[in-house]
């Protein structure tokens, strides 16, 4: 099944980019990453080298790289090892702008990520490099090529993408959608379709699972078999975790600290909050240093996501990660469900995650909002669920995000005394309104809405 990715539109952009950058591509395990690549490689190259350095391509590779680059000191010096490299790894190689070279799971080797400085510099032929686990490269052994790269960060299939994939002829009147309220049959119908979205999430092969046999179920069992892969893999990137039950217990930890009543962490950071929750209902051995990595791993692994806290609303007063979602709405579903979680304050959550998702992707490059994160706010004794502001515009926006028909009175009080320009309620049972300086906005088009 081909899902069609909104993404795609950046690669086209970093292919007629003059600057000619390597393009790092990086994301959660099994988002979809490799297909895209190869695909957007097949459809707009003459000619494309794939490496994965996980797999067999990528031990063949090093054995010509290492031919390529061994020197006896006091014989002439290889002139051009990496071209030679890549000769030997393919002998139709040819080093024009018609030929894109792939190396998959580059973290796998410190050498040869090292080297992007040079094939940004010295090729005439684009690099796209990209890996599940990029957070290996923060080790020292791994060096950053700044100026010599454009990040890009693939995500789980978005609502937009998803009912591209479920309904077409629903998508094409969602995306026709200017102005609110909406027609009470399309309102419905979208309604469904993000139920089902937030139960099932985002993950490619989720999806196509779920398409191709409506049975949650059965999309259930691929979500497990692709978190059983990536706890799997990621132990062979510590040398002090020994059982992957360290990760589900930050899972479920997590949920039980979503669960709890929302005033933000009495903790330094939301790190030192789950550190505590694992060792009380996992292991009293795990160490402060290996749940913090763990976390730390999930969070560059594209796992989970953290959250700023600004207190009573001066941005100033901005505390980093106070906070952390999944990832992904499917992921989250299936870790809340398993804490026990209320069915009304599932909803609520995996609302929240929703938004939550949404505003991290708005601060990718380029960047349509503030903060370093996507951030809550305390004030007056109260919480607000989001706090947003336009880099365009400059408005600051209050996002409430109600699952029933509270009327989020720190926010309107907030707003009263001039804290922001705007307040946005996003409901999943609405039609959608506006009533001078507050919008109310059925949650499933936030992805249309601009701040």
């Amino acid at each position: 099944m081909d899902l069609k990715r909104n993404i795609y539109k950046k690669l086209l952009e970093w292919k007629e980019d003059s600057s000619r950058t390597t393009l790092e591509v990086s994301g959660a395990r099994q988002v979809g990453k490799t297909y895209l690549i190869n695909k957007f490689a097949d459809e707009c190259f003459k000619r494309k080298i794939y490496i994965n350095l996980f797999e067999l391509s990528g031990k063949q590779f090093m054995e010509c790289y290492k031919k390529a680059v061994e020197w006896t000191p006091g014989n002439q010096r290889p002139l051009s090892p990496l071209k030679e490299a890549f000769r030997l790894y393919e002998p139709g190689f040819v080093d024009d702008e018609e030929t894109v070279i792939i190396i998959d799971e580059i973290q796998e080797s410190s050498e040869i990520y090292n080297r992007i400085r040079e094939f940004t510099r010295q090729f005439r032929a684009r690099f796209i490099v990209t890996g599940s686990y990029l957070g290996r490269t923060y080790d020292p052994d791994f060096r950053f090529s700044s100026g010599d790269v454009t990040k890009l960060v693939v995500y789980t299939l978005s609502f937009d993408e998803f009912l591209q994939a479920y309904d077409m002829e629903t998508y094409e009147k969602y995306r026709m959608i200017r102005e609110w309220p909406l027609d009470e049959v399309l309102h419905k119908r979208l309604g469904e379709i993000y139920d089902i979205y937030c139960q099932i999430g985002g993950y490619p092969k989720v999806v196509e699972n779920y398409i191709q046999n409506h049975d949650m179920e059965k999309a259930e069992g691929e979500l497990v078999r692709i978190i059983d892969t990536f706890t799997n893999e990621s132990i062979r990137y510590f040398t002090d975790i020994l059982d992957t039950a360290v990760f589900t217990q930050i899972f479920l930890s997590i949920c039980r600290i979503l669960n709890r009543e929302k005033k933000g962490l009495a903790e330094d950071s939301i790190s030192e909050g789950l550190q505590k929750l694992v060792k009380n209902d996992y292991s009293s051995n795990i160490s402060k240093a290996t749940c913090n990595r763990a976390i730390s791993w999930l969070k560059s692994s594209g796992i989970i996501g953290f959250c700023g806290k600004i207190t009573e609303l001066d941005i100033l007063n901005f505390k980093a990660a106070s906070r952390c979602y999944f990832m992904d709405c499917g992921l989250a579903n299936y870790y809340l469900r398993r804490t026990g979680t209320d069915p009304r304050e599932l909803a609520g959550t995996l609302n929240e995650t929703y938004v939550y998702i949404n505003l991290s992707k708005r601060i990718d490059h380029p960047a349509e909002i503030a903060f370093e994160s996507p951030a809550f706010a305390v004030y007056k004794g109260g919480e607000i669920d989001f706090v947003v502001q336009g880099l365009k515009t400059g408005r600051r926006y209050l996002l409430e995000v109600k699952s029933g028909k509270g009327d989020a009175p720190t926010a309107k009080k907030a707003l009263e005394q001039g804290k922001a320009d705007r307040l946005l309620y996003l409901k999943r049972d609405t039609r959608g309104g506006t009533a001078g300086k507050t919008d109310t906005l059925p949650i499933y088009l936030l992805e249309q809405y601009q701040f």
